[in-house]
């Protein structure tokens, strides 16, 4: 069972890399920050497994912590890239 979870954690850490061409490529920063997303909850995902599969449980509570940064993190880039239109309406910075 430790051998399949150590598995889907190196899955996981090539989602990571695979996510890095998004970062560098762009083409926009919202595709930049979906790719930031992957990385917290890829990284998420990947210390859960191997809390499960090492039986350490101090990695559920670094986990714990990415997520919520994860979800911080989100709410900052929202807040500093979203600026309302000439109409007074909000505007995505992708259009």
């Amino acid at each position: 069972m430790t051998a399949i979870l150590m598995g889907f954690a190196v899955v996981l850490l090539l989602t990571i890399i695979v996510g890095l061409t998004r970062v560098e490529r762009g083409p926009s920063p919202a595709d930049r920050m979906l790719a930031a997303q992957l990385f917290g909850t890829s990284g998420v995902a990947t210390l859960l497994i191997l809390a499960q599969a090492l039986e350490t449980p101090a990695l559920r509570d670094a986990a714990l912590v990415f997520a919520l940064l994860a979800a911080m993190t989100t709410v900052a880039f929202v807040k500093r890239a979203w600026h309302p239109g000439p109409s007074g309406k909000d505007e995505s910075p992708c259009q």
